[in-house]
Formats: C-alpha cells, structure tokens, sequence
C-alpha cells in the first residue's frame, strides 16, 4: 500500500496539523484575563493570535474564536455574580436586540460598504476612550430600568448584534463604553452583565459555524478551558480595581483595540488598491 511519503505525492493542503497545545493554552489564559477584566468575550486577542501565530486563515479565527470565547464567557460571569455585579434584566434586554441585530448584520454583510463603518466604529471607541480618561464612572451607580431605557437597551442590543455581525467585533467592546458613559451604570456591573449577554449569541454563531466548517472545536475547547481560570480571576480585579484606575486600563485596552482595527483596514485599503489601481 503506498502513501503519498512513499509515492512523493504533495500533502493534503486542507489537512492542518494540530496547533502546539501550549500555545493555545497561553492565548486562552491572556484572552480569558482580558474577558473577565474588561467585560469583553475575548476574541479581540484570539483572532489575531491564532492568524498570526498558529496559522488560522481569518474564517476559520472568527469560528474558533467565538466558540472559545463562551467557557471564558461564563467563567467571567460567574465571577461577576459572586460579587453581585450582574443586572440579569438588563442582561435579557441586551439579548433580545442582539439576536436579531446580529441576523440583519450578517445578511448585511456583502451589501453595506464595510470601510466607512469601521472608520466611525474606531473613532467611536477612541472618543470613549478619552471620556473614560476624563470622566471617572460612577460605581455606586444603579440604572432606573424605566420603559424608554428598556427600549433603549433592545436598541443597544440591536446595534451590538449588527456591528457584530458586519464587522466581526465582540458586541462587549461597544456595549460596555455605552452602558458606562450613556446609561450610567456601574463600570463593574456594566462588565458583568455584557459577559452575560454575549454567551447567547457566541453560542449560536458557534453552532453555525461548526456546521459550515469554521470552527476548530478541538483548538477552540484548549483555550477556552485555559481561560476560565483567569476569566474569574480578571473579573476579581475589574472589582478590587478603585474606578480611576480601572476607567483609565479601559480606555488604554479601547485604544489599543481601535488601533489594531485601524491597522487591518489600512492594509484592506491597500490591497484592494493594488488590485484594482484604476479604481
């Protein structure tokens, strides 16, 4: 019986051989401190590390992203509900927008132009980044959950879930600098219900992604374990952290997002430039 070693046949391009488990497990323990800290899935960090240092093409970064991300997610809630620093009401609303949020978005995706919507997306997390530096959120702070504000948060939850869906990002990155600086909440609070709402969605965009063959589970479950441990550790020092401190770490980890995004659409612009130089 031969073999392509044996025949000097090409290896199989689709076969990929499994990342080094120590590499995904050092992604997941850093992606998992970031999630619990900063109210975030995660997968800010994992997509371009499993892209840059593992190889993963950008589908297949997305798919595993967020199927690494809900381990870490929960983990991170629950060391937010051990200090009291979930609104499951607010949690609910959020949930209820983002799920039909993120089907107009992926049905948007290949008919609004992506460029201008990432530039203001940027510019939106560098103007609450320096708001964050200024203005100290109020941790005492508890939000009245009248009917315009419940309407507000299915709004919120509406435009978290088509950003998702058009632009890739987490729906914590937007909602979090939102429920800080528009509605007022608590920074801690505002963290923890965010982690809360992001599970239903990474759930479901999982499962579809595992049926269309994005989503390394196996690579997916190694940093998602790794980063249970520190989800709940980072969600400790979101809530040790007195409020200056913490407001000006976020609008640090805004701005370090919004300049990697900034990043990837220069290099966008100028591949497409090269490839169609009369346009």
């Amino acid at each position: 019986m031969t073999t392509p070693a044996t025949t000097g046949a090409p290896a199989d391009p689709t076969v990929r051989p499994a990342p080094p488990w120590w590499k995904l497990a050092l992604i997941g323990l850093v992606a998992g401190l970031l999630s619990g800290a900063f109210g975030v899935g995660g997968g800010v960090l994992i997509v371009p590390a499993v892209v840059l240092l593992l190889g993963f093409d950008q589908r297949l970064a997305h798919g595993t992203s967020l199927a690494a991300v809900v381990p870490i997610s929960i983990s991170g809630v629950v060391g937010y509900l051990l200090f009291d620093a979930v609104d499951l009401p607010v949690a609910g609303l959020l949930i209820l927008g983002a799920g039909g949020g993120a089907i107009v978005g992926a049905r948007l995706l290949a008919r609004i132009p992506q460029t201008p919507l990432r530039w203001l997306f940027i510019g939106f997390m560098l103007l609450a980044a320096a708001r964050l530096v200024v203005e100290i959120p109020d941790r005492d702070a508890t939000l009245d959950l009248t009917s315009g504000v419940a309407i507000g948060l299915v709004a919120l939850g509406v435009v978290t879930g088509v950003l998702s869906g058009l632009l890739g990002v987490g729906g914590g990155i937007f909602m979090v600098p939102v429920m800080i600086l528009f509605l007022e909440m608590s920074d801690v609070v505002a963290k923890g219900t965010s982690l809360l709402a992001v599970i239903p969605t990474g759930i479901l965009a999982t499962w579809t992604n595992h049926r269309r063959g994005n989503a390394d589970l196996r690579a997916a479950a190694s940093m998602g374990l790794a980063g249970v441990a520190t989800s709940i550790l980072g969600a400790a020092v979101a809530v040790w952290l007195p409020p200056r401190a913490a407001a000006v770490l976020f609008a640090a980890f805004l701005t370090l997002v919004a300049l990697r995004m900034a990043v990837h659409a220069a290099a966008q612009h100028r591949a497409a430039r090269r490839e169609h130089p009369d346009d």
